[in-house]
This record gives structure tokens, C-alpha cells and sequence, in this order.
């Protein structure tokens, strides 16, 4: 039910600014009562869908990106639904990263596995590509890859999505706490995607989820 209230509380313009909202107004729109609607905004709140802000007149709430997000995987879904899978295709263009993903490449812990999930050992270097729309995978997808300790440190988990990038098997690698905005993806590959296609920065490339 998560979906239909950020759907609902979307329609109100609550992910553009805060709106005034009350739990009988809610309740009205969703067909619940005003307990349940209630709740419903007490869970979005505590999952950090959104944020409230109780005022002497009521109460006022906002989507966050975090929200926003999860609606963003719902639309998608749909339009691979009424569009098929010409929706699997992602473009972009080249562009300069923070070297997150070659961060994990770098490290034997990871390498081990990408071997073992993903069929490769990648190429010591990333492509990194900022999408015309943001990445937002749906979670069957991903294929995770476990952290590990080494040498006293702890290194997370990431996941990572097959993809072909002009007929070159690939794999967008995302690690679970990043820094990169959902438009920015490392793309990892057993070859130099940059040499093998002669791409450089500021080229368009298209990039087919499997």
C-alpha cells in the first residue's frame, strides 16, 4: 500500500514542495479511514519515504529522493509492462567518475567473485556513463556481491547488473552505500570499453540490461 499513498500524496504536488495534508483529506482519496491513513504516513515516514513537519493547523509532508526513488521503480515497471523490453536499453554519455567502481575492481576479495557471477575478470578500469534517465534496476537484477574483511578492514557489499554494451558483455557495478546520483553509473567490462569502441568523453553510448 506504500505505493498508492506516494502515488496519492505525488498527485497533490507533495513531491515538488511540502503540502498541507490531513488524515481525513488522505483517508477521503485512498477510500480508508482516517486511522489507517494515518498510519500509512507514520510508515512512509519511519521507512523515510517522506517527510512531516506537525504545525499548530495541522501537519505538512514532502516526498523525499528516497521516495521519489521508489515511485520511479514502480513507473518503470509499468512501462516495461505496456512497452516491453525496448525498455532494458539505457543510453547516455561518456563523462569522468569518482572511481568508486574501480576501487572495488581493484581488490581481489571482489575480483574473485565478479569471476564466479558475472563470467569475467574485469578490465582494471571503469566506464562511467550519466544516463539520460536515472538508473533504477528492478531488484530481481541484481547480482550481489558480498563484502569481506582484509587486513583488518571491512569492505561493503555491491551489486551489479548485466548488461552488453555494443556487443560487449558488461556489468554496471553499484556499491550499497554509494555516492554517485542515480543518473551515474561504473561500467565494468573484461576489456577497455574505451578502447575497444574508441570512446571518449562526451560520447553517446547505449548499454542493453539482460
Amino acid at each position: 500500500m506504500e505505493v498508492e499513498t506516494l502515488k496519492r500524496l505525488a498527485v497533490m504536488g507533495a513531491h515538488r514542495s511540502q503540502i498541507s495534508l490531513s488524515s481525513s483529506l488522505l483517508a477521503s482519496w485512498l477510500g480508508t479511514s482516517p486511522q489507517t491513513a494515518a498510519r500509512r504516513l507514520s510508515l512512509l515516514e519511519e521507512r523515510g519515504y517522506l517527510v512531516r513537519k506537525v504545525t499548530s493547523s495541522g501537519q505538512r509532508v514532502k516526498i523525499t529522493e528516497k521516495g521519489w526513488r521508489r515511485l520511479q521503480v514502480e513507473y518503470q515497471e509499468y512501462r516495461r509492462i505496456f512497452e516491453g523490453e525496448s525498455m532494458a536499453v539505457v543510453r547516455g554519455k561518456v563523462t569522468a567518475g569518482l572511481g568508486e567502481g574501480q576501487y572495488y575492481i581493484s581488490r581481489e576479495g571482489y575480483r574473485a567473485q565478479f569471476l564466479q557471477s558475472l563470467g569475467f575478470v574485469p578490465f582494471p578500469g571503469t566506464l562511467n556513463i550519466k544516463l539520460d534517465e536515472p538508473f533504477i534496476p528492478m531488484a530481481w537484477q541484481a547480482i550481489k556481491i558480498g563484502g569481506f574483511q582484509d587486513e583488518g578492514r571491512t569492505f561493503g557489499d555491491c551489486s551489479c547488473y548485466k548488461i552488453r554494451v555494443n556487443g560487449i558483455e558488461a556489468a554496471i557495478v553499484r556499491p550499497e552505500r554509494s555516492s554517485y546520483p542515480a543518473n551515474l553509473v561504473e561500467v565494468i567490462a573484461p576489456v577497455s570499453l574505451r578502447e575497444a569502441l574508441g570512446l571518449a568523453n562526451g560520447d553517446e553510448v547505449e548499454a542493453t540490461l539482460e
